[in-house]
């Protein structure tokens, strides 16, 4: 028989399995959760980082270029300006010292030769010495101290120099404080015993001159600061020029000029930049060209079957007499749709003129308010009120007749399918600015789509509530179009009163601007606030 293996026992705290190949695995209870409690944990406290709100605004680019040339410049400055003062200051004290020292051991020798053992009073021979400005003689002879100003006796010594010229017998010097000054203290022993020759002289100069250096040099360091800063503001506005012609030309281009391009440039690294982004707006020119001519094309050929069928739909009106209800109810379906089939083609045409940027103004002189009330007469049968300003009554302008037209009709349909018809329409002037508003008394447009209305095959909450309306969504992105062609803007408020309903205001700038805009003819001066 033969020998069984020996086994031992798992261990307390873990679980054997046995795997199909017969090779035991050990695994640890709960250690596979508890590593994932912990990834858990790491992702909530990473997330918890990132949520965080920041402390202090994102600063741009410009501005940390510019605050890195100032803080490069500051710490320049600075670590230019210490190392200058502590030179300085070394060299000042190490002169003074070394000159204090040098007139202490003339005037020593000096001593030496006109005192005695039974020279009784030395004041008048350290009088006669010869000291530089704030320098105090002391003398020591015989176990007496001699001097020649008063602050300046025994105890303005200290001790510890007191003791190594006196005791040692040793020529010593220190720097100390003395009432509030900085004093260098300069002793030196005299051939008679315990006798010693003491020069107290003030700091005050050297302080001075190290002051004023300092004051100096930080006003260097401040003024070198402004001017790395400064520095730092060309270099970046230098930087960024190529980065704003960016901006400015996707700017351009969402506005339309899809032709526009940046400047080819020598700069090694600026012109990736500049060809990557040419390439993008060509590649985006040219796709949307594809669109819009594939819609135009579609557009076009949509015309003759469309032609065709409301030639058809005529023939089957002429008859509609003779028809039953279900095939009369057919006709006019056909007839309903037909129609609404025929304007969403116009639209289409219209829209694909705009973004092909061939669309232009055929500017000529149009009265405004005359336009204005012949376009709400031609536009509905209701009847509307008109608000005009008085001042506005004979004006003459030089705009798009066609354009501006369709803008008040297309407001004034966009009015009667979503807003159960208009109810008001003004004309007023503000500032600069002429403005042509339409009011209804629907249920009005929520600020969070006052935007959106405008973009193509957009209608709003109201209109998919309502399932009665048949717009396709293009009248109001056409009336934007126009508007913007013009050099104008279109929005959608509440109405001033506070009823429900809508207020739809185009504004036209009154100021020419070449190929753009419409031109008036006076100049009178407008209130800031309409009545």
């Amino acid at each position: 028989m033969p020998p069984t293996p020996a086994t031992s026992s798992p261990s307390v705290g873990s679980v054997t399995s046995s795997r199909a190949d017969g090779v035991a695995v050990l695994r640890t209870p709960g250690l596979v959760d508890r590593l994932r409690t912990l990834r858990r944990l790491r992702l909530t406290k990473l997330r918890y980082f990132d949520d965080r709100p920041r402390l202090l605004p994102r600063l741009g680019l410009r501005t940390r270029i510019t605050l890195a040339f100032g803080v490069g410049a500051m710490l320049l400055s600075a670590m230019v300006g210490i190392t200058t003062w502590a030179l300085t200051q070394q060299n000042l004290l190490t002169e003074f010292e070394q000159n204090a020292t040098a007139q202490a051991r003339t005037n020593a020798a000096r001593m030496e030769q006109q005192v005695s053992p039974v020279l009784e009073d030395p004041t008048d021979a350290l009088s006669s010495l010869v000291k530089a400005a704030g320098s105090n003689p002391i003398l020591r002879l015989n176990g007496a101290w001699y001097l020649t100003t008063p602050q300046y006796s025994r105890d303005a010594l200290p001790m510890s120099l007191r003791d190594v010229v006196i005791q040692r017998r040793e020529q010593a010097r220190m720097r100390y404080e003395h009432e509030g000054e900085t004093q260098l203290a300069v002793g030196i022993p005299l051939a008679l015993s315990d006798s010693a020759y003491f020069e107290v002289t003030s700091l005050d100069e050297v302080e001075n001159t190290l002051d004023a250096l300092g004051v100096s040099l930080i006003g260097a360091a401040v003024a070198t600061t402004l001017a790395g800063a400064a520095l730092g503001w060309w270099t970046s506005r230098r930087v960024m020029r190529p980065f704003s012609n960016v901006g400015e030309a996707a700017k351009s281009i969402a506005g339309g000029k899809l032709g526009t391009r940046l400047e080819h440039t020598e700069d090694p690294d600026l012109a990736p930049i500049a060809n990557s982004f040419n390439d993008m707006a060509s590649a985006l020119q040219e796709r949307i060209e594809r669109d819009a001519t594939f819609a135009s094309t579609v557009s076009h050929e949509l015309r003759s079957p469309l032609m065709t069928l409301a030639a058809s739909i005529h023939v089957l009106e002429n008859g509609r007499n003779e028809m039953p209800d279900r095939a009369k109810e057919a006709v006019d379906l056909l007839a309903a749709d037909l129609q609404r089939f025929e304007q969403l083609v116009t639209d289409l045409l219209e829209i694909t003129r705009f973004d092909t940027s061939s669309t232009s103004l055929n500017l000529m002189e149009v009265r405004l308010a005359e336009l204005v009330m012949q376009s709400v007469g031609s536009s509905t049968d209701a009847d509307i009120p008109l608000d005009i300003d008085a001042e506005l009554a004979g004006v003459v302008v030089r705009a798009d007749k066609r354009r501006l037209s369709r803008v008040i009709a297309n407001l004034l349909d966009n009015a009667t399918k979503y807003g159960d018809g208009a109810t008001r329409v003004e004309l007023r002037r503000k500032g600069n600015d002429v403005l042509i508003a339409v009011e209804d008394d629907g249920p009005g447009v929520p600020a969070a789509e006052r935007r959106r209305i405008f973009q193509r095959f957009n209608r709003g909450t109201s209109a998919r509530q309502r399932g009665d309306v048949d717009g396709v969504g293009l009248g109001l992105a056409l009336v934007s179009e126009h508007v913007v062609l013009h050099g104008g803007r279109v929005w959608v408020e509440d109405k001033a009163d506070g009823t429900p309903g809508a207020r739809f205001v185009v504004a036209l700038p009154s100021e020419h601007r070449e190929g753009d805009s419409p031109e008036w003819d006076d100049t009178t001066e407008f209130p800031d606030q309409l009545p």
